[in-house]
């Protein structure tokens, strides 16, 4: 079990917003922490496309998603929302799949015009499966240098938001208290 899930809801295998989730995972291993990345790419079409719950593999992305401590999900901004993939993924998932669990939203998008995309549309998606929303961090295209995975995030001020939301997010994940019955 990983103890932090980092699920990366763009179809393009060119991607900011997995180099950005990369890059959160280095941050993440450093502070002895296990993660696991989960990438829609990676879901087979035809259990998107055909909805099937009951496809192993989509048990198992419930499952891994369920037993994390912390989820960070991040997706490119398309037409003012969230990938339609990661929608189709997030259908399949059963509607608590993230039970009082902190999560940590990342968008990229092209433009300063889709600032607000986090918060309309990939927050409150994440609020229905009842995901502990953090800030998260929305990040323009142009603060992320796709040719450095060690130190994408171009932007000082940038980078550092992206850490503080880490830092508070994995605070958050030291905060729970496991309950006793």
């Amino acid at each position: 079990m990983s103890e932090i899930v980092l699920l990366s809801g763009s179809p393009s295998e060119q991607s900011r917003s997995e180099l950005v989730l990369d890059y959160l995972a280095k941050l993440v291993d450093q502070e002895g922490r296990s993660t696991e990345k989960i990438s829609v790419r990676n879901v087979s079409p035809e259990d998107l496309f055909y909805a099937r719950y009951e496809s192993e593999a989509i048990e198992e992305i419930a499952t891994t998603i369920q037993q994390a401590k912390g989820v960070i999900v991040a997706s490119p901004v398309y037409k003012a929302s969230y990938s339609g993939i990661l929608k189709a993924l997030i259908d399949l998932l059963p509607q608590d799949v993230l039970k009082d669990t902190p999560v940590f939203p990342i968008m990229t998008g092209g433009s300063k015009s889709h600032l607000l995309a986090i918060e309309y549309a990939l927050k409150p998606l994440l609020a229905t499966l009842k995901g502990q929303n953090l800030k998260g961090v929305y990040l323009l295209d142009n603060q992320i240098n796709k040719s450095s995975r060690a130190r994408p995030i171009t932007n000082e001020d940038c980078d550092q938001r992206l850490k503080k939301q880490l830092v508070y997010f994995l605070e958050m994940i030291q905060k729970q208290v496991p309950l006793a019955f």
